[in-house]
């Protein structure tokens, strides 16, 4: 970067400790003038920026101005600000700046960006006051002294030719401003009537010196009268500053010589940069030179010329010596400098410009030798270890193919790549031709990728022919491989077929089934010998497998790609089939022996259940057929049916045996008997039947007589009940269904409608819808009901002959006696149509008495008296009467 004011830094210009006791107040007063003479420095630079401050501890808060301000005074870039609003964008900003000026050699003393940033005004005047030394002071020399004591020395030299002024320091020797207006008389003496002004008028000396200052040389007004005056002390800090302005507004034909030669060797430094970024930056400082540093300096020369020859001619007109600057300093000196400038400023621009072409040409070939090597080594980073790679010698056959597709892949890829290896050797040739500055590494690159080159080209050839090598022992062991599957998948297969028929836990149940299975094991006996031939020959193909691995050293890690099947698995099914076959032949002796005692428990159980199943089934028919006949009387009936019980009972001792055989039977785990149809299930549930209804038989005789008996029924009305019921029993159950009840109740004369009548012995408009009804027309229903649940309360959905003898005794008992009863009630009332409630009690029990007068309603015939009781109307109601 361009810089015209170099400073070594290790030349340290101060103590700040000295200058600034960071550790007390500031004097109110000098504060004031600190304040308002740093102000108006900071602002007579930064107007060259266009801009100013107002408050020297709020504007510089956010490091923006701040960093400006030094950005003017140094000629150097800064790095750039933060634009944001917060906290820690201005800590960056003023952090920024401090970094500048330590960068400088200034040591900052408990200076902070905090505190600046919070508008410490002690900190930041400290600061101010750090940087004027910097740059307005550090670079005064006078005689072999600078800085302070220099710019002293220079005030001493120049003020010594005027009487009443005597520099000694920067406070009080200035107080009278004579020694203001002797320096610029100095300089510029048509500025100043120096013989008019007087010591003891020290207002009108400062206010002459300071409005002079800023109208004529362009000294901005740092401090006002009054400020120096109205102190004991004025602050030195504040005084130093103000002069510091008036020697480098005097000193310009130095100063401008010392920038000239500054400049000059900058100028002529042809030393190459080694990168297009530093060159670039060179070009740019190069700008900045011309079009910042340079006009400023040109205004600045022009102005030196008119100033001499302005001073010159004054001097002569008041016929005073004419101004003689000092060796070195004449207008000549300063013309001849700045030829110099000029020369060797000519031709910079276009070496600058010719360099950066050249080193735009090398970064382009440079970063093209990158970008290709990059490519390239990225491209055979691995490929070396792949080519080293032995995956062949325990890859399969269809593996080494696919390596072989794969290395045929690569070597077209290799052959491809070989263009870009020529071309990154031709860029780094280029490059060597065109002296590049990092040439020794992008050789050394080169070199790396050309050796790396030929070491591939080696590998790709051992790596081919071994990949061919192996694909043809493979390729041999694959054949065999293929064979051995062919033969061994088959010959397995016989084996565990062989091994699963021989495992078999086979069921037969005959004779001839058994000896099917003898038969069918001697013919695979047969087979064994032609089987061991084809087990050798098996083998024998692995063998040969196992010789050529050996021989050629072939790594087999995988199997057979084939078949799972292997030797030792062949041989030990084989071993397992030769030991099922005696283990198969004596089971099936065994079983033969076990058939055959089957058949004979089947032969024997066959025998005994062909004759008790027949005979069980004619004892129930014949039972079935003296129940149904109704021969003789209920009580030869009777007689009859016990003399069959007692037959019956005493056949169980056959019953017995069959079970006996059964049980065998079920022992030996027989399911079948074709020599029989009867089961033992059959035979039990016959013989249950043949007692069970042996003995309801009997039950139903002894019942009927009972009834008989109990309700006078004669053998005439039996006999006609159970023709009737063995009439409709057409399945001969000994039962009647609903249907068949209520066509047998019709059959014999009772009318089944909704409303019941008493029978009248006429066929009137009901009686015959009775007949239809009898001949498959339906009968009311509500009646019908009522009766089934007489004679069905179960509601099994039948009648049983009893249950229809009991109903049938019922209805006739009931109809005769209703009328004995009227009758008898008659006899007691004395022939009268009703009964009085004395007759009951006279000739009945008292409790029957009772029970009578309280259920007998009043009679109202026409012959009733007072208390007359309808005996009638409670003999029907009594015994249902009016309900059939």
């Amino acid at each position: 970067m361009y810089n015209m004011d170099q400073y070594d830094g290790e030349n340290d210009y101060m103590q700040q400790e000295d200058d600034w006791d960071r550790d007390l107040l500031l004097d109110p007063a000098w504060e004031k003038q600190q304040r308002k003479t740093f102000t108006a420095w900071c602002n007579s630079h930064l107007r060259k920026a266009g801009t100013q401050i107002e408050n020297i501890e709020e504007d510089f808060r956010d490091g923006l101005k701040l960093m400006l301000l030094l950005e003017v005074i140094s000629g150097e870039r800064l790095a750039k600000p933060e634009r944001g609003k917060m906290r820690v964008h201005k800590i960056s900003n003023v952090n920024k700046a401090l970094d500048f000026i330590a960068s400088k050699g200034v040591k900052l003393v408990s200076i902070g960006a905090e505190e600046i940033v919070d508008g410490n005004a002690k900190m930041t005047l400290g600061m101010i006051w750090t940087i004027i030394l910097r740059f307005a002071i550090q670079d005064i020399s006078v005689e072999e002294t600078s800085a302070k004591e220099g710019l002293l020395l220079w005030c001493q030299r120049k003020t010594a030719p005027y009487k009443n002024v005597n520099i000694q320091n920067f406070h009080i020797s200035w107080k009278d401003g004579l020694g203001f207006c002797a320096l610029i008389h100095r300089h510029r003496p048509e500025l100043i009537d120096y013989g008019k002004l007087r010591k003891d008028d020290p207002m009108t000396n400062l206010n002459t010196a300071f409005d002079v200052a800023e109208k004529y040389l362009d000294i901005p007004k740092m401090l006002d009268a009054e400020d120096i005056v109205g102190t004991a002390r004025p602050d030195e800090k504040a005084i130093m500053t103000y002069v510091s302005s008036f020697y480098h507004a005097f000193s310009g034909a130095q100063k401008l010589l010392e920038w000239i030669r500054r400049t000059i060797p900058w100028l002529e430094n042809r030393l190459p940069e080694n990168t297009m970024q530093a060159m670039q930056q060179k070009l740019e400082d190069f700008r900045d030179y011309r079009r910042l540093h340079k006009p400023p300096k040109v205004q600045e020369k022009c102005q030196l010329e008119i100033n001499f020859n302005t001073l010159q001619t004054k001097l002569r007109l008041s016929n005073r010596p004419a101004f003689m600057p000092s060796e070195g300093k004449m207008v000549s000196d300063i013309n001849n400098a700045w030829g110099s400038l000029e020369g060797a400023e000519k031709g910079y621009e276009e070496w600058l410009l010719n360099e950066i072409r050249r080193l735009e040409r090398l970064d382009h070939l440079a970063e093209k030798f990158r970008q290709k090597a990059a490519i390239h080594e990225a491209w055979t980073e691995g490929k070396e270890e792949m080519l080293q790679k032995r995956d062949y010698e325990t890859a399969s056959l269809s593996d080494i193919k696919a390596l072989l597709k794969k290395h045929e892949a690569f070597e077209s890829d290799l052959a491809a790549h070989q263009d870009r290896v020529e071309q990154i050797a031709a860029i780094a040739q280029e490059l060597n031709e065109l002296d590049y500055y990092d040439s020794p590494s992008v050789n050394a690159r080169c070199q790396r990728i050309c050796d790396q080159w030929d070491a591939l080209g080696a590998l790709t050839q051992k790596r081919s022919e071994a990949l061919q090598r192996t694909e043809k022992l493979l390729e041999t062991i694959d054949q065999l491989y293929l064979e051995f599957a062919k033969r061994a998948a088959p010959f397995n297969n016989w084996m565990e077929g062989a091994m699963e028929d021989l495992q078999d836990t086979f069921i037969v149940h005959t004779i001839e089934e058994i000896q099917g299975l003898s038969t069918a094991h001697e013919q695979f006996k047969a087979t064994l010998p032609e089987a061991d031939k084809e087990r050798l020959a098996i083998l024998g193909i692995h063998n040969e497998i196992a010789k050529i691995v050996q021989t050629y050293h072939v790594n087999m890690a995988g199997t057979n790609p084939y078949t799972t099947i292997n030797p030792q698995e062949i041989n030990t099914k084989w071993d397992k089939v030769r030991q099922l076959v005696p283990q198969r032949d004596q089971a099936l002796i065994e079983e033969h022996a076990r058939q055959q005692n089957n058949e004979r428990l089947r032969r024997q159980f066959a025998n005994q259940a062909n004759v008790i199943g027949p005979w069980i089934q004619n004892k129930m028919e014949e039972i079935g057929r003296i129940s149904i006949e109704m021969h003789g009387t209920l009580e030869d009936q009777l007689t009859h049916l016990r003399q069959y019980e007692k037959s019956i009972v005493n056949y169980k001792p056959k019953i017995d045996q069959l079970e006996g055989d059964h049980q065998l039977i079920q022992e030996a785990l027989i399911f079948d008997n074709k020599h029989t149809n009867y089961t033992m299930e059959h035979i039990r549930v016959g013989w249950e039947q043949l007692l069970t209804t042996i003995a309801r038989t009997i039950n139903e005789i002894e019942n009927q007589i009972l009834t008989r008996d109990a309700k006078g029924i004669s053998q005439e009305q039996l006999n006609e009940f159970r023709a009737s019921f063995n009439h409709f029993d057409r399945d001969h159950s000994g039962t009647l269904g609903a249907e068949e009840f209520k066509a047998c109740l019709i059959s014999l004369g009772f009318d089944i409608a909704n409303d019941a009548q008493k029978r009248t012995g006429i066929m009137d408009a009901e009686d015959f819808k009775t007949c239809l009804i009898s001949v498959g027309y339906n009968l009311g229903e509500n009646e019908f009901s009522r009766i089934m649940s007489i004679v069905d309360p179960n509601r099994m959905g039948i009648v049983t002959f009893q249950a229809f003898i009991d109903f049938m005794s019922r209805e006739t008992a009931d109809t005769d006696t209703a009328d004995q009863v009227m009758a008898s009630f008659k006899v007691l009332a004395g022939d009268k149509n009703y009964i009085l409630a004395d007759e009951l009690r006279r000739e009945l029990p008292p409790d029957q008495a009772d029970y009578c007068i309280a259920r007998m309603a009043p009679y109202c015939g026409p012959d009733a008296v007072p208390g007359a009781l309808d005996y009638m109307s409670f003999s029907t109601a009594l015994y249902g009467e009016s309900d059939l």
